[in-house]
């Protein structure tokens, strides 16, 4: 008995000895924390590489580059904005695209200085919301050139005031011009009006998506001679999504999507289709009794004369109406009436 409890106690000794490893077994390998924040994609030795878990993260973002009709649209709003902020400011204006690129909603309100000027606006025909940010440098450049502020000199800026009443109301016309520029930016591709709603100067108060919602984000740039500033267009994917299939399809001429050459050909080879046509002499409802008494020589009496109108169809859609008759031998059938417009 005693033998039987000193070999035990001696196992569990052997079992809670884990200082050294014995022969034949790996010991298991502990990371430290810089291995760990390396895994996990926080270390900041490497500044702007994302990598580790962040990295498989930020990759499930989908890409605007997947809508390639997106750009073609901020092509149009570039063009229509140039023409409509030079009759605005009665000034030489240039705008141009700095860059287009995917990001979560949450992420990009952080980045957004405060105080800012921020538009929210809805997509009418798709029931969704988007933002438009209007920076300080050119708030304060749209203001000086709609009060008349002379050329060459910069325009005078207090940072970190509130915006005043005349400068909201200045900047929220400049945001209906554009509004109504990117509502025919869209229009070739789907008819949309996006109309102001409200004008926020926290970017808390313009919450339209929740944080972790992925979102197209344009930037925009304008100049005025020698003043100017950005506006940064934010499209959450779920205002997109009425309009996705048409996002996903190429660009091919000014028709969106559309080519004209190939529908050319296709209306030509059309009307060179060979269609069968059925000449219906009358039409008789008869019971099924009736039908399963028929023997061959059976006769059925129709309810037509030689002058009565014979009805002219391809498959089950009525086409035209007209009188029988004979032609070099041959029956025939003279068209009297046209039933579909063709």
């Amino acid at each position: 008995m005693a033998t039987d409890e000193e070999a035990l106690a001696a196992e569990w000794e052997s079992v809670g000895d884990d200082s050294e490893p014995s022969a034949g077994q790996v010991s298991e390998p502990v990371l430290n924390q810089a291995e760990i924040d390396s895994l996990l994609g926080v270390d900041d030795d490497d500044e702007g590489v994302i990598t580790g878990m962040q990295a498989i993260v930020d990759s499930a973002m989908v890409s605007y580059e997947r809508l390639p009709m997106l750009e073609i649209v901020f092509d149009r709003l570039l063009r229509m904005m140039s023409t409509s902020l030079r009759n605005l400011t009665s000034d030489n204006v240039e705008v141009s695209l700095d860059s287009i690129t995917s990001i979560r909603f949450g992420d990009y309100l952080e980045t957004i200085p405060m105080p800012a000027m921020i538009s929210v606006f809805k997509a009418e025909e798709w029931d969704n919301y988007g933002l438009m940010i209007v920076d300080s440098a050119l708030i304060y450049s749209i203001v000086d050139v709609l009060l008349g502020g002379r050329r060459g000199t910069a325009a005078m800026r207090i940072e970190g005031r509130p915006y005043t009443t005349i400068e909201r109301n200045l900047v929220e016309r400049m945001v209906t011009v554009v509004l109504s520029d990117l509502s025919a930016a869209f229009d070739p591709l789907s008819p949309v009006t996006f109309r102001f709603e409200r004008l926020e100067t926290n970017p808390r108060f313009a919450t339209i998506a929740r944080p972790a919602n992925a979102a197209v984000l344009a930037r925009l740039r304008i100049d005025m001679e020698d003043r100017g500033g950005r506006i940064e267009l934010m499209l959450p994917y779920a205002t997109l999504e009425p309009v996705r299939e048409l996002l996903l399809q190429m660009f091919m001429g000014e028709k969106f999507g559309r080519d004209s050459i190939w529908e050319t050909h296709l209306a030509n080879e059309l009307w060179n289709t060979d269609v069968e046509l059925d000449a219906v002499l009358d039409q008789v409802v008869v019971s099924l009794s009736e039908v399963m008494n028929w023997r061959p020589g059976s006769q059925i009496l129709l309810n037509a004369v030689p002058s009565s109108p014979i009805g002219l169809r391809c498959g089950e859609i009525p086409l035209f109406v007209g009188g029988m008759g004979q032609k070099n031998g041959n029956m025939a059938i003279k068209i009297n009436k046209k039933l579909r417009k063709m």
